[in-house]
């Protein structure tokens, strides 16, 4: 997983998460990537202010204290993130639009869900006023496979 800081032709800053810089570029140029400020596709990669080191051949726990204060275990904080996900929302599959509109217009109790959605059913969303971030998640690993 790599994260890229993006800017929209409107100045807006903000991160996205890929799986590869094709996939990056692939989504882009399909304009499945949007500001979540004001839903420009007209996006691109900037420079970013941290730097990422290829994986360390030494333990953070091997380190000096100063190295260790330095280091940043992002596939560890990208686990930890999808795990705080996962474990505080529902997942409501291909309903999440469906159940977004009920929690919004009172039917259903609010709550934290997670799902995928078309991007008409985002394009109604937005247009109902109903806030919404579209975070990558990894697939499920089939534990049937080998």
């Amino acid at each position: 997983m790599i994260i890229f800081d993006l800017e929209c032709s409107n100045g807006h800053i903000f991160e996205g998460w890929f799986d590869s810089a094709d996939a990056f570029e692939e989504q882009k140029n399909k304009g499945l990537i949007n500001c979540p400020y004001c839903n420009d596709t007209n996006v691109k990669r900037i420079l970013s202010p941290v730097r990422v080191a290829h994986r360390r051949k030494e333990e953070p726990e091997k380190m000096n204290k100063q190295s260790q204060d330095k280091y940043i275990d992002y596939e560890k904080l990208y686990k930890d993130f999808v795990d705080y996900i996962k474990n505080n929302s529902e997942d409501v599959g291909p309903d999440f639009a469906k159940e977004a509109l009920k929690m919004h217009y009172g039917v259903t109790e609010k709550r934290n869900i997670r799902g995928t959605a078309t991007e008409e059913e985002e394009k109604i969303l937005r247009e109902e006023g109903i806030e919404f971030f579209k975070i990558p998640m990894p697939k499920e690993k089939d534990e049937n496979k080998h």
